[in-house]
């Protein structure tokens, strides 16, 4: 736990937290590098990012907010002109959330170490300059938003 802890607060890594409502922390994401998985392609520009939800808040149906958010939040903040995300083969859940945002899979492959399967997903074509117009928040309290940087806590 304690690495972890200290690698979110690398001020290289950029980890940002994901808050909803008056919840400081529903979710965090991490932009470049250290969304990467190793064993993937990744020769190209894209901007890598990844998205944790709070395990209590999995399967509510959200994750496509939360994903909106973030990718929302990296157009405006990181000058990419292409986004990817690496998912796990079995996290069906998030294949479809990124799924519904355009993406589409471009790549597997087996991770470094111990061979779990991932897919390498790029957000496609025409939905490249289409932004997610986030909805209501479930807790009325407006859209999921990016509220710091986590690494500056």
């Amino acid at each position: 736990m304690e690495q972890v802890v200290q690698e979110l607060l690398r001020p290289d890594y950029h980890y940002y937290t994901l808050a909803e409502g008056r919840d400081s922390l529903v979710a965090y994401c991490c932009c470049g590098l250290d969304a990467r998985v190793g064993g993937g392609d990744y020769d190209d520009d894209s901007l890598d990012l990844g998205l944790m939800v709070r395990p209590d808040l999995n399967g509510l149906g959200r994750g496509g907010e939360y994903a909106g958010a973030v990718l929302q939040f990296t157009r405006r903040h990181f000058p990419q002109r292409r986004w990817r995300v690496t998912i796990a083969e079995f996290n069906q859940r998030a294949q479809r959330v990124w799924s519904k945002l355009g993406f589409v899979r471009v790549q597997t492959f087996a991770r470094q170490g111990d061979g779990t399967a991932f897919g390498v997903w790029v957000l496609a074509g025409a939905n490249q300059a289409d932004e997610p117009q986030p909805r209501g928040s479930w807790k009325q309290a407006g859209p999921p938003r990016i509220i710091r940087p986590t690494n500056r806590i």
